[in-house]
């Protein structure tokens, strides 16, 4: 029996994506994102708030929509699956753990980016996956999730 890699979050950009474009022509994007789960403290009976951060790498035609439409403090939902990767550096060896995304959903409003000063640019399609198809487009009541 196989086991299952799958990751699904939804949160906001911590800063704009930064793309690279690699010598076999494909594009990766990089970029933080935020996701925070309110709870009542036990104790004291106050409102806590718990933020995670969790760096995603898109690929393709992904880190080109992410490039183009994505900016610092968009919400986001992002689906794929954990990847742990390891380098050495000064004799040291160091780890990340990655969510690379395979499917992405622009969940901020056409022209209502936090990010910038500027609006964001018209989006031609509100969901892409890593062929960057369009599967849904968003409405304005989309705010509610099914989970």
């Amino acid at each position: 029996m196989s086991g299952v890699n799958k990751v699904i979050i939804v949160g906001r950009l911590g800063k704009d994506p930064e793309v690279r474009h690699l010598e076999s022509g494909a594009s990766v994007a990089n970029f933080p994102v935020a996701t925070s789960e309110v709870y009542k403290d036990r104790n004291t009976g106050e409102r806590r708030e718990q933020t995670e951060w969790h760096n995603v790498v898109l690929w393709r035609g992904l880190a080109d929509i992410s490039e183009k439409y994505l900016n610092k403090g968009d919400m986001v939902y992002i689906e794929g699956k954990l990847r742990t990767r390891s380098w050495e550096k000064d004799g040291v060896t160091r780890y990340t753990t990655e969510i690379v995304g395979d499917n992405m959903t622009m969940l901020t409003p056409k022209g209502m980016s936090e990010g910038g000063g500027s609006p964001a640019p018209s989006r031609p399609q509100e969901t892409a996956s890593s062929q960057a198809s369009a599967d849904i487009a968003m409405d304005d009541e989309s705010d509610d999730l099914p989970f």
